[in-house]
């Protein structure tokens, strides 16, 4: 089959043909649809991700059909339409049996210490963990991006954050997590301050509800200023020294950060100022993916036309071009919204 693979961390991938993959007896193969472009890729691409092993076929946002199925699963069937979170749980863990597959003690993930999704099948193992069944309504393309960016800002507002109506969030960078975080926001009745450097992210941002602030010196004042006195909840979908320490530095009194965006290499230790997290109780909070059960709720929603992930969509490309898409991500950006893969 075709998947676009590396062999060094930084060269240029390439489309080859590698063995069909086999479903091991808890999993299944799916026929991959659609795939997301997300930067969490060009991490792994650049060497960032210690579990990856190369070559190595990149990619873990994704949605298809079931084209082969192991001996053991019992909830699924080649044909069915499906996709998955990108932290694929074990199930037996304490984490698991608690409901917290996305911190599950043994899991592995799809695009780094597994081979990805840029690539015509991917293998799910424990499928009825981890698999997800698709309403008919719900196309591939916008599924795809459910398994990472639009199922971790789902799950960073109302999971960690604990998003209210009436409450103001401030949400640093408005790529495909920040964007889907101001889509998620706004249909739980909060009001919205975006903050990037990009003038276009920003007007996409807009459009989608929110008020917006450029990313400089004074953005931690303006939205202060903007939400009387600072945010309820603040978001860092970006992931940088710079977006978390004002992130923090937006909020109230009492207020909640939740740190979604990966800061690694030399933005790992960001000075966050301790002493107001005392003096004002602040909460700091850390979020990874999705869980599982967290699915329903935001199929409904999406299927109901409450939530609208299809907004935060900004090219959608195919299988050939991916790359190109990739290798793009060493530059800044010049389109807002998430790219998907269309096969």
């Amino acid at each position: 089959m075709r998947a676009v693979q590396y062999d060094q961390f930084g060269s240029v991938p390439a489309i080859v043909e590698v063995a069909e993959p086999v479903a091991p007896a808890h999993g299944v193969v799916v026929s991959v649809a659609a795939t997301g472009v997300c930067r969490s890729d060009w991490h792994a691409w650049k060497g960032h991700d210690e579990s990856v092993r190369l070559p190595h076929v990149p990619g873990h946002e994704f949605a298809g059909v079931v084209r082969a199925v192991g001996s053991e699963v019992r909830g699924f069937a080649v044909g069915d339409r499906v996709t998955a979170p990108f932290v694929f749980a074990c199930g037996s863990c304490p984490e698991c049996l608690d409901g917290a597959t996305q911190v599950c003690t043994r899991q592995q993930q799809p695009g780094f210490d597994l081979q990805g999704s840029y690539a015509e099948a991917v293998v799910v193992p424990h499928a009825d963990v981890n698999l997800v069944a698709l309403p008919d309504s719900v196309g591939f393309a916008v599924a795809a991006g459910l398994g990472c960016r639009f199922g971790t800002a789902f799950h960073a507002l109302h999971a960690r954050g604990r998003v209210a109506a009436g409450e103001w969030v401030a949400v640093y960078g408005c790529g495909g997590v920040g964007l889907s975080a101001v889509l998620v926001a706004i249909a739980a009745g909060a009001r919205v301050v975006a903050v990037d450097v990009s003038a276009a992210a920003l007007e996409r941002a807009a459009a989608l509800g929110a008020e917006t602030v450029p990313m400089d010196d004074d953005a931690v004042a303006a939205v202060r200023a903007r939400t009387d006195g600072g945010a309820h909840l603040s978001i860092d979908a970006y992931g940088s020294r710079a977006t978390s320490v004002a992130a923090v530095g937006s909020l109230r009194p009492r207020g909640r950060h939740v740190q979604v965006g990966l800061l690694l290499d030399d933005e790992a230790a960001p000075a966050i100022p301790m002493g107001r997290v005392i003096a004002d109780e602040l909460e700091l909070l850390g979020s990874h993916g999705a869980a599982v059960s967290e699915y329903g709720a935001m199929l409904d929603a999406v299927v109901a036309g409450t939530l609208r992930p299809e907004e935060t969509i900004g090219r959608t490309i195919g299988f050939a071009d991916l790359p190109d898409a990739l290798v793009a991500m060493d530059r800044p950006a010049t389109s807002s919204g998430m790219t998907v893969a269309v096969f």
